[in-house]
């Protein structure tokens, strides 16, 4: 937290193994707000879920400043509910482990937070060091997210109560969590008046490391049996092993 006074806005960081990328992205979480967050007025707090790593990714994250929760139970889903539970803002910004945003980003995320009228935003995305086929996959994925409404899960901004309200992420996904949260958010703006926004002057940066983590072949037939069998797949913890294998 950057004072003693109560946060609006609280970032939650997830993070499952992560101490080869996590202090990087920590110190750019705290550079960008500092030149954004804070001049506006903006008060934060930086919350680490560490999901069960068997690395320094805790102790990466105390020495950085962020205060640490503990998720036992190794699911994405699991770890950003458990940092939400401590969340103190009125508003939560889940960030990736592997992500760095911008000031411009958190700027734009800052002004959205006196819309009235949005509960839930996003962002388009930049991968780093990506090989074309990646980077015309993103800007497929940023076309459909910016019509559609899709949240990308390295980028959510949302208003706490509205969070709590739906139950947060359902613990029973593996993969694609953040799809199922922003359905049930968006049913719930449509009650209230609250829209969805997809913030993309500002992109987010994150990692393409799964592409040289991973062979193609191994990623194409996750994206195959997700496309063919979407529910079966995303609610099967193996079927998602590019999430949970421990490959950093």
């Amino acid at each position: 937290m950057t004072s003693t006074q109560a946060p609006r806005l609280s970032i939650v960081v997830p993070a499952f193994n992560e101490e080869k990328l996590l202090p990087a992205t920590l110190a750019a979480i705290r550079a960008a707000a500092a030149a954004s967050l804070t001049p506006a007025g903006v008060h934060y707090e930086l919350i680490v879920c560490d999901n069960n790593s068997t690395d320094r990714t805790g102790s990466l994250a105390r020495l950085a400043g962020a205060r640490v929760v503990f998720e036992p139970v190794n699911q994405i889903g699991r770890a950003r509910n458990s940092g939400a539970a401590f969340a103190l803002g009125e508003w939560i910004l889940f960030i990736d482990a592997d992500s760095i945003p911008s000031a411009e980003l958190l700027t734009d995320a800052a002004t959205t937070m006196d819309r009235p009228d949005v509960m839930l935003a996003g962002c388009t995305l930049r991968m780093d060091d990506a090989p074309p086929v990646a980077r015309l996959f993103t800007r497929g994925w940023n076309g459909l997210s910016r019509l559609f409404k899709f949240v990308a899960g390295s980028f959510i901004l949302v208003r706490k109560d509205a969070f709590r309200e739906v139950g947060g992420f359902a613990p029973g996904i593996f993969a694609g969590e953040e799809l199922d949260l922003a359905k049930r958010l968006q049913k719930l703006g449509r009650k209230r008046g609250q829209k969805t926004v997809i913030l993309h002057a500002h992109p987010l940066v994150t990692s393409a490391r799964k592409l040289t983590l991973y062979k193609r072949g191994e990623l194409l037939r996750f994206m195959l049996r997700a496309m063919i069998l979407p529910k079966r797949t995303m609610t099967n913890r193996d079927a998602c092993s590019p999430w949970y294998d421990g490959r950093r």
